[in-house]
């Protein structure tokens, strides 16, 4: 699916079978806290009434998501600083990924990071080795419901975007990543209903892997996923 991570299409699942896990809180919470930055009202701001809401779909207690947003909106000063750092690698097969974080500990976050791969046929690469194989896009999820999608289609272009694939019963709206919050306002203007709206890393050319290195892939994106710092993974594979 064109300008999605390799994980978005599995996401949900992998986030309800991860909720039995701690780690589960603590990426929602890193998440809750960098969208509360931009306002702690989830009425007026988008990406942090998703993440509540992708919070409360895995049973995160209502404490754990107040202390997060008063974290990000600077309420409560912990002393916890969190940034969120790509770290570019290639996995196995050559896969190039980029790998995206959100931590309190950079050192520590890149330690576990490296390992991982090491120990599951990747391995980490310096700034810069993989990031030119990706193109930076905003991208907006619609869903159509009973919309026709050509008027639908004609309605995300005139709202601002710069290209739109259809998907099933979804429409994925593509932009200049600093006009992502315009497009999706002028979306939502229009009465559509907006999915999701984030800034994605979409393959400037895709690569094929043998059946084993495949296989090999899958345990590594399932370590990388159950690391409690990792939030997105993209990847250029076809």
């Amino acid at each position: 699916m064109s300008g999605h991570s390799h994980w978005a299409g599995i996401r949900h699942k992998k986030a309800l079978t991860d909720a039995k896990k701690a780690s589960v809180f603590t990426k929602m919470a890193n998440n809750i806290t960098i969208a509360a930055r931009d306002g702690g009202d989830p009425s007026m701001n988008f990406r942090l009434r998703l993440a509540i809401d992708a919070a409360r779909g895995v049973n995160m207690p209502k404490d754990n998501i107040d202390r997060a947003v008063k974290r990000g909106t600077g309420e409560l000063n912990d002393g916890n600083v969190i940034e969120e750092p790509v770290y570019e690698a290639y996995g196995p097969g050559h896969v190039a990924m980029l790998i995206g974080t959100a931590t309190d500990n950079r050192n520590r976050t890149f330690g576990d990071i490296r390992t991982l791969l090491a120990k599951n046929g990747g391995k980490i690469v310096s700034e810069g080795a993989i990031s030119y194989l990706f193109e930076t896009v905003g991208e907006i999820i619609v869903p159509l419901e009973d919309r026709d999608p050509d008027e639908a289609e004609l309605a995300m272009i005139e709202a601002g975007a710069t290209d739109v694939i259809r998907d099933s019963r979804t429409l994925i709206v593509q932009t200049a990543p600093e006009s992502l919050k315009a497009v999706e306002a002028a979306i939502s203007a229009t009465g559509f209903a907006v999915e999701s709206a984030s800034i994605e890393r979409m393959p400037v050319q895709r690569t094929r892997i043998r059946k084993q290195e495949k296989e090999q892939y899958d345990i590594l994106l399932d370590a990388l996923d159950e690391h409690p710092d990792v939030q997105t993974i993209w990847d250029n594979l076809g």
